[in-house]
């Protein structure tokens, strides 16, 4: 976990005021523990992310949720393609092939 003033110090591009207008917008979400506001490892990520977006592609402050969004939904189908696949291999070598053959005859119809 990381402090506000350890992050800020950690990534020499991040503007004290942007992070704190980015935990206003709820573009990252720390944790409050004894009044102290925390960062977890992926916290820490996304401000990097976000400190990226920002300052070396130049993304509008505006677009910025909107990005941040679409990474978001793209992660979280990630995470449930990963889910999926592990389900899979789970299962029996027929059920397998069959959802192999499933999914090769719906390529086959695009």
């Amino acid at each position: 976990m990381m402090r506000v003033d350890d992050l800020v110090e950690a990534i020499s591009a991040l503007q004290r005021s942007d992070l704190e207008a980015w935990i206003r917008e709820e573009l990252v979400l720390p944790r409050q523990e004894a009044g102290a506001l925390l960062f977890t490892d992926m916290e820490c990520a996304r401000v990097r992310l976000i400190c990226t977006l920002r300052y070396e592609l130049e993304i509008d402050a505006e677009t910025l949720p909107v990005v941040l969004s679409l990474i978001d939904q793209l992660y979280d189908t990630r995470q449930r393609l990963l889910s999926l696949t592990a389900a899979v291999a789970a299962q029996s070598e027929d059920i397998q092939a069959a959802v192999i053959a499933a999914l090769s005859s719906d390529r086959r119809g695009l």
